[in-house]
């Protein structure tokens, strides 16, 4: 292998992925499905705008647990590091 190159492990699954899907997945409809845009420049100004008005209103997640096991609890937080 040549010496400048540089592998790195990418994990075939990873449970905050499925968060990010979810929020792009959001954008594309709210936003680029809907949009007439003239330019990128347009584009970047019209989701950033979404963004902003998107995070004047936050709101709670209620995690929902079939499986009683699965409850975060107090002893269980922490880094794993």
């Amino acid at each position: 292998m040549h010496p400048k190159v540089h592998l790195h492990f990418t994990p075939t699954y990873s449970s905050w992925l499925n968060q990010v899907e979810l929020w792009f997945s959001k954008i594309e409809r709210d936003v680029i499905a809907r949009g007439i845009f003239t330019s990128v420049s347009d584009l970047k100004r019209k989701l950033l705008r979404y963004i902003r008005q998107y995070n004047k209103s936050p709101r709670t997640v209620k995690w929902k647990y079939a499986d009683p096991s699965r409850h975060i609890s107090t002893q269980s937080v922490g880094t794993g590091h």
